[in-house]
């Protein structure tokens, strides 16, 4: 057994992370269909329970928007570590794999099947955990706060322009991103919750706009309005009719794509590229060091 002297208890440092990183791209991008599939299911349910979990801590006016939001965010944590720990394939982490693909390690083809199988995977996740929680009636709890608080959310981020939408989203997935590229680096359970906790929270506590977050979201709340009776809407003293500025065009045009394209920018580029860049680009021949 190592002695803890020796060193192989020690986080793995930046580089050992990178290397890492890419060897876990490449299983990744290598993944059959019968495989990559329901990891990307579970993904986005998982990604979907941290949702709702968010949405019932923050439901009702018990605390300050900033208390309510931080403590949003460290629950909302619970997905990327369901993700993480029991073992998942979720888009905004996938992003990553572009390490692998910079070294030329993965053909940018076995890249984009990935990403394209991933999304679509977590999308039929979020939206089916969705459909249960509506259909649990656990959305009229707490006199219908809870529900509420599911409209408010997908109201204010159909608030969005697709500029704001796309920067949130780059921000939000470099959170996530460097989460996943902290796990990297650990050595037991422990250490992987830990460092999941911070970066989750912080995004989620800033409002800031993750892809798959939104599959859960928006349908949510869509499906909530269109099935919630009159007698809801009374006891939450709201017209009915209320919230119609959340659509499902809305949704996928105006705030999933643009939300898309920042958490690739993010994840990918600012996160994955630079740390390629750093630690496993190959300098040119003739290149002074």
């Amino acid at each position: 057994m190592p002695s803890p002297t020796d060193g192989s208890f020690d986080a793995l440092l930046p580089a050992a992370m990178a290397a890492k990183a890419e060897q876990v791209g490449v299983s990744k991008a290598a993944l059959p269909l019968h495989r990559l599939v329901p990891l990307g299911v579970l993904a986005g349910a998982f990604i979907g329970l941290g949702a709702h979990f968010s949405t019932v801590v923050t439901a009702g006016g018990g605390t300050s928007p900033g208390v309510a939001r931080l403590l949003g965010g460290l629950v909302f944590s619970l997905g990327l570590i369901l993700v993480v720990v029991s073992g998942a394939e979720l888009f905004t982490g996938n992003t990553l794999i572009v390490i692998a693909c910079a070294d030329r390690k993965v053909a940018l083809r076995s890249l984009l099947r990935n990403w394209a199988v991933v999304y679509v995977a977590n999308f039929v996740g979020a939206t089916a955990t969705s459909l249960l929680v509506v259909w649990s009636g656990k959305l009229h709890a707490g006199d219908g706060s809870v529900g509420k608080r599911a409209l408010d959310i997908a109201a204010s981020k159909s608030g969005l322009s697709v500029g704001e939408a796309v920067v949130s989203g780059v921000l939000a997935n470099c959170l996530v991103c460097l989460a996943v590229w902290m796990t990297l680096s650990a050595h037991s359970l422990v250490d992987k919750i830990a460092v999941i906790i911070p970066p989750i929270t912080a995004f989620v506590a800033a409002g800031f706009e993750h892809s798959v977050a939104n599959m859960y979201f928006f349908p949510t709340a869509l499906l909530h309005r269109a099935w919630a009776p009159d007698a809801y809407w009374a006891t939450i003293d709201t017209p009915v009719g209320t919230y119609h500025e959340v659509s499902w065009s809305g949704f996928l045009v105006d705030n999933l794509l643009p939300v898309t394209v920042g958490n690739i920018i993010g994840g990918a580029l600012l996160v994955g590229l630079i740390y390629w860049f750093v630690y496993l680009r190959t300098d040119p021949p003739g290149t002074q060091p």
